[in-house]
């Protein structure tokens, strides 16, 4: 793998772009692919572009063409998938030389693989040209890619002549075949993530054992030369597989298995990426309780509870998490907040518990008597 360093390439600024900006109002495909075609355009006519040169930050193009990052985004992988460029993580957007074989580390991309699964599709189900195709997302429901993903594989195949498309918003149904005549590449599906998995496996097994902590995010990031979000989704693999504990706050990410260990995952649900009621009952329910049992047995009404700092310590918790704990309860009914200097969290009413059953009545001037 050829290494990129940010400060060998050259630059191209906002002000190199002379070029007429693209009529994003009378169009017929979607503004991603528009300014993409005006990129490709850009790129062969603008003679101070050239290959190794980084285009403009995603912000600053979209504040020029006046649309969202998210469009320019996808604008920018419409025109790497005809190769003009290649993203490098943590780098930005490369314009590749065409007449060379070198290229950036980028393994196939998920476009690339639906584009081969429409393909493949088009031909399994018998379509004729002329002949619609279902909407973006029934497609991507049959080829178990994600709607964005599977709009820019059509919006590829509408360039390649394959199909054509009439509406300027590209959710809508109304793909229709052109042409059959094109083939299913074999691509290995094998996108960056999954070698970024590889990469982060040979590490654990070389450098760490089990009950080590990983580095963070941020180190994995500049070690792999990848996005941190690259890592975030590599890890969230491995913890999956049960070969890392994330674990909230202060414990961060665990080996808890090394990578050609095969026997059996720990719990999914003592993971930061369990399910949102796993979660929830694995550290803000059982949290919640805790406080419930703490109030019942040793507050009043009315009384003031420790602050979130010191509940933190005492129950070595981070914050948010007795944070949150703080508001379920106040949804429940039993604590109020109150700001200002003799402001706080208190009491308004004393959850049950075996022993507490009939302390609400010694305190219910209602009962009194």
């Amino acid at each position: 793998m050829k290494n990129i360093v940010k400060s060998d390439l050259r630059q191209v600024e906002i002000n190199d772009i002379n070029s007429e900006l693209p009529d994003l109002k009378n169009i017929k495909e979607s503004k991603a692919v528009a300014i993409g075609k005006w990129l490709t355009n850009v790129i062969d006519k603008n003679k101070r572009i050239r290959p190794n040169s980084l285009l403009p930050a995603k912000p600053d193009l979209a504040y020029l063409l006046g649309v969202s990052i998210g469009t320019v985004q996808n604008a920018l992988r419409y025109v790497e998938d005809l190769g003009y460029v290649e993203s490098k993580q943590c780098i930005g957007t490369i314009v590749r030389d065409r007449n060379s074989e070198s290229s950036v580390r980028k393994l196939t991309s998920k476009r690339e693989i639906a584009i081969n699964s429409i393909k493949s599709y088009i031909l399994s189900q018998g379509f004729s040209v002329g002949e619609n195709l279902p909407s973006t997302r029934n497609i991507s429901k049959e080829i178990e890619t994600s709607p964005n993903t599977t709009r820019l594989a059509l919006e590829y195949l509408c360039t390649a002549g394959i199909l054509e498309h009439g509406f300027k918003n590209s959710d809508e149904t109304g793909w229709v075949v052109k042409s059959l005549d094109f083939s299913v590449e074999q691509v290995v599906d094998n996108t960056l993530v999954q070698k970024v998995e590889d990469d982060l496996k040979s590490y654990i097994t070389d450098n760490l054992k089990t009950g080590d902590k990983i580095p963070a995010h941020g180190v994995l990031s500049e070690k792999l030369s990848v996005s941190i979000k690259t890592i975030h989704d590599a890890l969230k693999s491995l913890i999956d597989e049960g070969i890392l504990l994330a674990r909230r706050g202060r414990y961060g990410t665990t080996v808890v298995k090394m990578p050609n260990d095969n026997s059996v995952a720990i719990k999914k649900e003592t993971s930061i990426f369990a399910s949102a009621p796993e979660t929830a009952f694995y550290y803000y329910e059982k949290t919640q309780n805790h406080i419930k049992r703490m109030i019942s047995e040793n507050y009043s009404i009315g009384e003031k509870l420790p602050s979130v700092l010191e509940l933190s310590k005492q129950l070595d918790l981070s914050p948010n998490t007795i944070r949150k704990a703080f508001h379920n309860l106040a949804k429940e009914g039993y604590l109020a907040f109150s700001r200002g200097r003799y402001g706080g969290t208190f009491v308004i009413d004393i959850p049950e518990s075996e022993e507490q059953t009939y302390k609400w009545l010694a305190v219910n001037p209602k009962y009194r008597d």
